[in-house]
C-alpha cells in the first residue's frame, strides 16, 4: 500500500487543478491535424485608432478609371469611411499618394497621380477633414501594387492610396 499517498496526491492535484479560476484560453483550429493556439493573449480585432483599424474598417485606398481622376460611388463610400474615422481620431495625420498604371509617360502618370490624390483630398476637406492633416505626393507609375502588365493588374495601380502618417494608436 506504498501507492497510496502517491495516488492522494494526484488525486489532490487533478482536483485543485479542475478547480482553477483560469477560464480555457485555447481554441482548435481546423486544419490537417488537431491544432490548438492560446487565445488569451489574441486581441478580438485591431486596436482601435491603429492603422490596421483604419485600414480595416475605413479602408486605405480607392481607384479609378483609365485615365480618370473622378472619384465613383464606391470611391466616394470608401472616403466617406475614412471622413469618419478622422472624425473619431483628431490626432491622426495622412499622406494620400496617387498612383497610375504603367502605360504613358512618366511626366503625364506623374501628374495623373496627383490629380488623383487631389481629388480624394478635396473629397475628405468636402466631409469636414481638416486640409492641415492630409498631405498628398504622386508617385506615377514608380509604386505599382501589381507588377504584372495586364489589364487586371493596371486596373489594381490606378489608385490613391491613404497612409497613415500620425497620431495613430501604436
Amino acid at each position: 500500500m506504498k501507492l497510496a499517498p502517491f495516488a492522494a496526491v494526484a488525486a489532490f492535484s487533478l482536483l485543485v487543478t479542475a478547480c482553477a479560476s483560469r477560464p480555457d484560453t485555447t481554441e482548435v483550429v481546423e486544419g490537417p491535424g488537431p491544432v490548438t493556439r492560446d487565445t488569451s493573449t489574441t486581441p478580438a480585432g485591431p486596436v482601435p485608432g491603429s492603422i490596421e483599424d483604419f485600414q480595416l474598417n475605413a479602408g486605405d485606398r480607392v481607384f479609378y478609371g483609365f485615365d480618370r481622376f473622378d472619384l465613383d460611388s464606391a470611391a466616394r463610400e470608401t472616403l466617406r469611411r475614412q471622413a469618419a474615422w478622422l472624425a473619431s481620431h483628431p490626432n491622426a495625420r495622412i499622406l494620400i499618394a496617387g498612383n497610375t498604371d504603367e502605360r504613358g509617360t512618366r511626366e503625364y502618370n506623374l501628374a495623373l497621380g496627383a490629380r488623383r490624390a487631389n481629388s480624394a483630398r478635396d473629397f475628405l476637406v468636402s466631409q469636414g477633414v481638416d486640409p492641415s492633416r492630409i498631405s498628398t505626393v504622386s508617385y506615377g507609375k514608380e509604386r505599382p501594387s501589381c507588377t504584372q502588365s495586364t489589364e487586371s493588374c493596371w486596373a489594381q495601380n490606378r489608385n490613391a492610396i491613404t497612409v497613415i502618417t500620425s497620431g495613430a494608436v501604436s
